[in-house]
């Protein structure tokens, strides 16, 4: 594609001199296992979300399996969980024997509906897990009363939406993956705060529950080869670390630039009928991981191949929600009616979005999409 969903490289070469040196750094001490740079990051993330604990682990899946785990999640409990998400969280439930209980969307803002929650709740309930989707985030404090009520823990998922905050009704605010119970988050190449491979860190503020994750993540050990409970080998590579020492440093510049575009994309496509922008709750900052629009009236696909004709990516995230998918059939277990989510898995379109991006390159984005419209209407 001539216009890609994403521009690592480009990215890279603005901050290559400071990567650089952060390598090789690293290479000159070569401690690559739980090195200084590690425990610079995580001091680093601690002080950026005023979160106690940072621990770092290898990827979010990883540390969304470790954080049920330690909240006693198991062969015997329901975890709740959206029906429209990338499957980790439900790999995660599923792995440790408990049962996905998948609740349906809001349709403007794609994250779990909070309306929907407490149908689902029964007595093998432990948690729900709130994936704050494609860059703002669920409706916290309704969530919250209906956990509050009912006892149970709450796991937030903040791949996706890393660097935004969440404004309490008392005019708090919070940054997300601080919020609940244990945060989530994701390094991925592509994710808001990113290094140049698989990594992950996991955000608690109860010491006594920073722990036991500490040790779930290193083998259950307390102390070194001192094993108090069967564990995973779950770490982030120093490495990956020092390229997200830097990154971090530019983070709030990346996130207003893609705000940028994604106001020039909203603007843009205003006053066409069959396209839905993003919709930002007033609760919640949106640094638009992605721009997600809606594609109404069956013309996704087809302005997906118009795009793809014309050399720009798009992508469909999610195909399938997660009833649907084949290793999840006879596991999820269906609370009510997911006709939203369904539908979101026909209309939804992610356009290119990322922080190199051009205003000739974002306008000849809009322009294709405009004609595709123009010509779909001349035809009509």
């Amino acid at each position: 594609m001539q216009i890609p969903m994403t521009d690592l490289g480009r990215q890279y070469l603005r901050l290559k001199p400071e990567i650089d040196v952060a390598l090789q750094d690293v290479f000159l001490k070569s401690n690559f296992i739980n090195g200084e740079a590690v425990k610079i990051f995580c001091n680093r993330l601690s002080e950026y979300l005023d979160v106690r604990h940072v621990i770092p682990c290898g990827n979010a899946t990883d540390g969304l399996r470790i954080a049920l785990q330690a909240l006693g999640a198991g062969p015997e409990s329901d975890v709740i969980v959206p029906a429209f998400t990338y499957i980790s969280p439900v790999e995660a439930i599923a792995s440790l024997g408990a049962s996905p209980v998948v609740v349906d969307v809001e349709p403007d803002t794609f994250n779990i509906n909070p309306e929907l929650i407490e149908r689902a709740i029964t007595i093998r309930t432990k948690a729900i897990v709130l994936v704050h989707l494609f860059g703002q985030a669920c409706n916290f404090e309704a969530i919250q009363k209906i956990a509050g009520k009912y006892n149970l823990f709450i796991i937030e998922d903040n791949a996706q939406s890393f660097g935004a905050s969440y404004e309490f009704s008392d005019g708090r605010k919070r940054k997300l993956g601080t919020l609940g119970d244990i945060g989530v988050t994701s390094f991925f190449p592509t994710k808001p705060l990113a290094c140049y491979g698989d990594g992950g860190a996991i955000f608690i503020s109860d010491t006594a529950l920073a722990e036991k994750v500490r040790m779930l993540a290193n083998h259950g050990q307390s102390t070194k080869y001192h094993h108090k409970i069967i564990g995973y080998n779950s770490r982030l590579d120093t490495l990956q670390a020092a390229i997200l020492n830097v990154k971090l440093s530019h983070l709030e510049k990346f996130t207003e630039r893609r705000v940028e575009i994604a106001g020039r994309y909203d603007r843009a496509f205003k006053d066409f009928p069959d396209l839905a922008v993003p919709v930002k709750r007033p609760y919640s900052d949106h640094v638009y991981h992605q721009y997600t629009i809606r594609v109404k009236n069956g013309k996704r696909d087809a302005l997906r191949n118009y795009l793809s004709e014309n050399g720009i990516a798009s992508m469909i995230y999610y195909p399938l929600p997660v009833h649907e998918q084949e290793a999840y059939k006879w596991v999820a277990r269906v609370a009510g009616d997911l006709r939203e989510s369904v539908c979101l898995c026909n209309e939804a379109l992610s356009l290119p979005i990322h922080s190199e991006m051009t205003d000739e390159t974002q306008k000849q984005i809009t322009e294709t999409i405009r004609a595709f419209f123009s010509r779909l209407n001349q035809s009509i």
